[in-house]
This record gives structure tokens, C-alpha cells and sequence, in this order.
């Protein structure tokens, strides 16, 4: 259901971008206005940006095979990174416009036409924003999230646009084309660079604070039976899963069914703790000092014998 709801969103994403596009290569069409035409070069980005975000979610919903064990969720962060790395160039995209007129001079026509045509595309793109980011949300997919801040930073280019050939209509003070537009574009940047940052957040498997909160706590509370202790925690969070390894020490003497029973009970406890899909790892061991208990393996590697470790 999530992911069916995710496409969705996606599909209609591609086609109001396909509209808004229009929209905006109308209005430089009509106002040869430097900022138009950067608002609409940062609309040709995005669709392409769509475009490959929905191919992402299509392969992130993919099931594990036998070349892909962990599953296809990793892609969003690829695709995610794409996004902000495409809003980024927009952003350069514009302050290249933005000089390149301020340097060569100005020839703006027709520019209500093109605060109607700008504007028009604006308050599209502002609705649909809006509801990408409420499914993305409620779906908890940053894929559709971060295509919903990319289509609203659109909408800002857009009002700048707008209110700048309204400004320059009644004051022929055609320089704050230029203005204008490199502002927007450090704006946007900023957006694409937080982006981003997730990504390679994502990619390098850092600690959600969230999700790492709410494991500590579990753990910290009363452990199930005869675990003694936990240590070597690792988790990472990827799409919709998150990965949870852990080793749990049990007293002398248990047997190793009732130590197996107690680390499904710990490993109930995590998945009710953290939400959507959780798979736990739980190595048992014996109690006793960790050091003494791995000695064996100290050191180990392929080229060693097996006998050197019995």
C-alpha cells in the first residue's frame, strides 16, 4: 500500500511537472527575462530529477534476490542524492543567467504575460509540493519528501520571478532581474545541499538519533530471562528497514533453548520499539569475560590453519 501510494504521487509529480514546465518556457518566451528563463532551466532539471527519483522508487520496492540479499531499498539515497546534486546545478544555473545578463545587458517584453504565465505554474507546483511532501510523510519515504521540498523550492523561484517583473514593470529597474535571480539561487542550493548531506549520511550508514534512541531504551530496561547484559550494538536504518546486530551474555548453565527463547523475546521487544521493518541479529554467548570468550579468534585470518583456533 505505502509504495502504491509513493508511485502514485510520483506519476502525478511527472505529469504537473510536464505542465509547469510549459508554463514557464511560455513566460520567457514572451519576457526574454533572465530570471524566467532560470526558473524555467531549474523546472528542465527537476523533470529529469522526477524522472529518475520514480525509477528509484521503482527499483527501492523491489524484494531481495539471489544477486540483491539485502533487498533494493538502498537506491534512495542514491536517488535522493541525485535530487540535491541537480539542485545544486540549478542553483549554478541561475547565478550563470543571472551574470551572463547583467553582463551582456537586458531586452524584457511583455512581462504581465509572463507574471501571469510564472505565476500560474507557481501556485501548481506549490499545491502539488504540498501533497507530496503530506504523502511522503505519511508513507515515511523520503524519496517522495525530498521530490516534494524540491518542487516547493520551485515555487519560491516562481514568487521571485513573479514579484521581480512586477517590480521592474513599474520601476524599470531591470538590474534587480539579476538580483533576484542569484538570490534564489543561494536559496536552493542551500535546499539541495541539505539533500544531499542525507544521502551521504545514508550511503556511509550514520546513526539515526531516532531510531538509535528508541533501541537504547529497550535495551536499558529489564533484560528477558537469563540475558545478563548486551554489547557490540550496530544498526543501520535503509528505506523502510532497519538492520539491528547485537550480542546478549546469559548466566552459566542455560540451556541453549531457553537462551534462544529469551532472544526472541528481546528481539520482539526491538521490532515493537522501532517502526516499519526490522530484522535483529542476536549472537549468544556464554557468561564470562567477552575478551576470554573471542580469544580464539584473535588474529584470525585466511591464511591461518583452522587447527590454530581449536
Amino acid at each position: 500500500m505505502k509504495s502504491s501510494s509513493a508511485k502514485t504521487a510520483l506519476r502525478i509529480s511527472l505529469l504537473v511537472s510536464v505542465v509547469s514546465l510549459c508554463l514557464k518556457l511560455s513566460g520567457f518566451w514572451v519576457t526574454s527575462s533572465t530570471t524566467a528563463l532560470s526558473d524555467a532551466a531549474e523546472s528542465i532539471i527537476h523533470l529529469l530529477a522526477v524522472s529518475f527519483v520514480y525509477y528509484g522508487l521503482l527499483l527501492s520496492t523491489k524484494p531481495a534476490d539471489e544477486k540483491h540479499l539485502y533487498g533494493h531499498e538502498r537506491v534512495e539515497f542514491l536517488s535522493v542524492g541525485i535530487e540535491g546534486a541537480v539542485i545544486i546545478l540549478a542553483g549554478l544555473t541561475i547565478i550563470y543567467q543571472s551574470v551572463d545578463n547583467y553582463l551582456f545587458g537586458y531586452n524584457l517584453t511583455q512581462l504581465m504575460s509572463g507574471v501571469y504565465l510564472i505565476g500560474g505554474a507557481g501556485l501548481i507546483n506549490l499545491a502539488l509540493g504540498s501533497y507530496l511532501i503530506k504523502v511522503g510523510k505519511r508513507e515515511d519515504n523520503m524519496i517522495v519528501i525530498s521530490n516534494g521540498k524540491h518542487t516547493l523550492t520551485d515555487v519560491w523561484t516562481s514568487a521571485g520571478a513573479v514579484i521581480t517583473l512586477l517590480i521592474i514593470r513599474f520601476t524599470d529597474f531591470t538590474l534587480l532581474d539579476s538580483i533576484v535571480a542569484a538570490l534564489l539561487a543561494l536559496y536552493i542550493m542551500y535546499e539541495g545541499f541539505k539533500l544531499l548531506k542525507y544521502s551521504v549520511d545514508g550511503l556511509m550508514d550514520s546513526r539515526n538519533p531516532e531510531v538509535d534512541e528508541a533501541i537504547r531504551h529497550v535495551l536499558s530496561t529489564d533484560l528477558p530471562g537469563a540475558m545478563l547484559n548486551v554489547h557490540n550494538l550496530r544498526h543501520r536504518t535503509t528505506g523502510n528497514t532497519t538492520w539491528i546486530e547485537l550480542h546478549a551474555i546469559f548466566k552459566k548453565g542455560v540451556s541453549l533453548k531457553s537462551a534462544h527463547n529469551d532472544a526472541t523475546l528481546l528481539e520482539k521487544k526491538l521490532i515493537n520499539a522501532v517502526k516499519d521493518d526490522v530484522i535483529v541479529t542476536i549472537h549468544l554467548e556464554p557468561e564470562g569475560e567477552h575478551e576470554d570468550v573471542h580469544h580464539p579468534l584473535h588474529d584470525a585470518d585466511q591464511n591461518r590453519p583452522l587447527q590454530d583456533f581449536i
